[in-house]
């Protein structure tokens, strides 16, 4: 699924998504989809560190590193070939550590397992499920891009650092903004004189 297409996530289907990959399900037809932790959890990350699903499946326990009294990744992006090294709150460090040791996940081992290819499948089987349109791996990364921006103050030139993009149209693009939303703000701005 092309990014262009694929929809920013709200946290209801955020949330929706991961605990039915985390819990399985059984569709229609009959046929069971069992819980997924590894799934589950690649696309956490995925919406809490804002780095693309290739970045994550290349991630290393021992590329989070302590940088004075803070947790911070140590990673080149495969698609742009930038240094990312933003701050890892202690949440999402320990998150991932207890990953790890629940899965004798070695320091220098991938943390997971698994092809993108096999990510992008197994997401589509449970968001069909869902009944969830245009969403793929790269919906997490919007997700957390339009989080940010809310959570800023809507500084849309913070998220485009964060993202890492070369300018704020491009970031505009993956902000998702309901028309509930515009709405709420169009009604909430009536100043006549």
């Amino acid at each position: 699924m092309s990014n262009k297409t694929t929809v920013a996530l709200n946290t209801e289907q955020y949330e929706n998504v991961i605990n039915t990959i985390r819990e399985g399900f059984m569709n229609k037809n009959g046929k069971a989809f069992r819980p997924n932790k590894q799934l589950s959890v690649a696309l956490v990350l995925e919406s809490n560190l804002g780095i693309r699903i290739g970045d994550i499946l290349s991630l290393k326990f021992n590329d989070i590193i302590k940088d004075g009294n803070r947790w911070r990744l140590n990673i080149i992006e495969k698609k742009t070939g930038k240094v990312r090294n933003f701050t890892v709150s202690n949440e999402i460090y320990t998150y991932i550590k207890i990953y790890c040791l629940e899965n004798n996940i070695k320091l220098n081992a991938k943390i997971f397992r698994v092809g993108e290819r096999n990510i992008q499948q197994q997401l589509k089987i449970a968001v069909d499920y869902l009944g969830l349109e245009n969403v793929s791996t790269h919906s997490f990364r919007k997700y957390y891009a339009t989080e940010m921006y809310k959570n800023s103050g809507n500084n849309v030139l913070l998220v485009t650092k964060l993202l890492q993009h070369s300018s704020p149209s491009t970031t505009q693009k993956y902000i998702g903004i309901s028309e509930q939303e515009i709405e709420q703000a169009i009604a909430g701005h009536n100043h006549l004189i």
